[in-house]
C-alpha cells in the first residue's frame, strides 16, 4: 500500500479520538491532508485544519486578499515546518475550500482542530488569526468577530481571547478613529 492510499485509509477512518467522539472527518481536511502526503498523518491533518481555520478568518469578509494569501503561506510554512511549496498547496486548497463550503465547514473544521490540538495549539492559532487579520494594518470587526466564534469553538475562554487580541489592539477596526476625524 502506498504512503497516499494508507493515508486515504486513515483520514476515511478518523482518529481515535475521533471516532470515540462520534466525529467525523470533513471533505475539506482530507483534500488538504492529501496534497501533503509527504507529511506524517497526524501531522497533515493538523496542518489542515490550521490552514483552513487561517482562511476561514481571511474570508471573514468575503474576499482573501493578496497579502492574506501570502501571510497565510508564510504562517502556515513557519508554524507547520512546511517547505514553501507546500505551504502554499495547503493555503491554496484552504482558501479555495473556504470559498466554496465555508459557511458549512467552519464549525466542523474547527470542531476537528479542537480534537486534534493541545492547549498550547489552540492559543498559538489565536495569536496567528489575529497576526493574519493584521497584515493588512486593521483587524476588521468581521476578522476579530469570527476569531471570537473560533476561539469559542474551541472551548478557549474569554481571558484567552482578549490576550491574544491583546497583541493586536492598535489593529483593532472598531478601535481607530474614522478617518478623517481629527
Amino acid at each position: 500500500m502506498s504512503l497516499l492510499e494508507s493515508l486515504f485509509a486513515t483520514l476515511r477512518g478518523g482518529s481515535p479520538r475521533m471516532q470515540e467522539a462520534g466525529v467525523d472527518e470533513t471533505e475539506t481536511v482530507r483534500k488538504i491532508a492529501r496534497a501533503l502526503d509527504e507529511l506524517d498523518t497526524d501531522r497533515a491533518r493538523y496542518i489542515a485544519t490550521f490552514a483552513y481555520i487561517l482562511g476561514r478568518v481571511a474570508h471573514a469578509d468575503l474576499e482573501i486578499s493578496d497579502e492574506e494569501t501570502l501571510e497565510m503561506e508564510r504562517i502556515v510554512g513557519e508554524r507547520g515546518g512546511l517547505p514553501p511549496e507546500q505551504a502554499v498547496i495547503a493555503v491554496q486548497i484552504a482558501k479555495s475550500q473556504n470559498k466554496l463550503f465555508g459557511g458549512t465547514e467552519d464549525f466542523l473544521v474547527t470542531r476537528e482542530f479542537n480534537e486534534i490540538a493541545d492547549y498550547d495549539q489552540k492559543v498559538r492559532l489565536l495569536d496567528c488569526l489575529f497576526a493574519l487579520s493584521a497584515c493588512d494594518d486593521e483587524v476588521s470587526t468581521l476578522e476579530d468577530n469570527e476569531i471570537g466564534k473560533v476561539a469559542r469553538e474551541l472551548r478557549l475562554g474569554r481571558e484567552e481571547l482578549v490576550r491574544a487580541r491583546q497583541g493586536y489592539i492598535e489593529y483593532l477596526a472598531v478601535l481607530k478613529r474614522p478617518k478623517g476625524d481629527g
